[in-house]
């Protein structure tokens, strides 16, 4: 058995993570890079790329910075492409990108219901379909989505974007159906509030935070870091054994 700091390690491996240039996404790319892997960060924002490419660099690794609109067809596909173009294979894929609009579902629009399964669901099944052929030659892969304790659990004004995190645990278990027989592990995170840009909008406000944070045992809101060491764990070799689950990071909210 190899020691545990290999066990644990992506050294020489190839990470594919959207999202990429800020919260979870930017913390994602910064752990994974400290760890031994070289990143495609795929994002919308020239300005955060830039900010992740120099940061995986200052840890010595490669960083192809591509980007891309995820809510349109073409830019996942493309994305896929211009990365498995570059290194030819991808270890790992990370589909972190979301978006959110909260609204009650009488007031949820057409518009906002689109765009949510665009970007949340359809992008990471688009990726996949671009990138899972090449994990399946070689007989190895890890795909690590981003769900959301909400996709578990609901709470009010998140309808379309828990369908959307709902749908994306379901594809998590069909990528395991189909493709565990060829040593590819497919899992999903599901975390509480974590503090990026997007969760300080909708949860910064005491008012509406700390009613949410009383329902944690844990009694706060997470941090991006603490994604990031997760996504760590299921892109190694520690995890192997892990498949199909739906790991909720979540300070004990769903214990309750």
């Amino acid at each position: 058995m190899q020691p545990y700091m290999k066990r644990f390690s992506v050294q020489g491996r190839r990470a594919l993570i959207t999202g990429a240039s800020k919260g979870i996404g930017f913390e994602i790319c910064r752990v994974l890079a400290e760890a031994g892997a070289d990143i495609v960060a795929v994002a919308r924002d020239p300005g955060g790329l830039a900010e992740v490419r120099a940061a995986v660099e200052r840890s010595g690794r490669e960083c192809l910075a591509i980007g891309a609109e995820l809510e349109s067809i073409d830019g996942p596909r493309d994305a896929a492409r211009e990365a498995l173009d570059h290194f030819g294979t991808i270890d790992i894929l990370v589909n972190n990108a979301a978006t959110t609009a909260p609204a009650s579902l009488l007031e949820t629009s057409v518009e906002d219901w689109d765009r949510m399964m665009a970007v949340n669901l359809r992008a990471p099944f688009l990726l996949a379909q671009e990138i899972a052929p090449k994990m399946i030659e070689r007989k190895r892969g890890k795909i690590v989505n981003i769900s959301s304790q909400t996709s578990v659990v609901l709470i009010p004004d998140h309808c379309a974007y828990a369908a959307s995190k709902n749908g994306l645990n379901a594809l998590t278990r069909a990528m395991t159906c189909e493709w565990a027989q060829y040593n590819i592990q497919c899992n999903a995170i599901c975390p509480t509030v974590i503090l990026t840009p997007m969760g300080e909008r909708v949860w910064g406000q005491p008012e509406k935070g700390d009613p949410m944070k009383a329902k944690i045992p844990a009694g706060r809101f997470g941090l991006p870091v603490e994604v990031a060491d997760t996504v760590l764990y299921l892109s190694s070799a520690a995890s192997d054994l892990v498949n199909g689950d739906l790991l909720m990071l979540d300070g004990g909210y769903t214990a309750l």
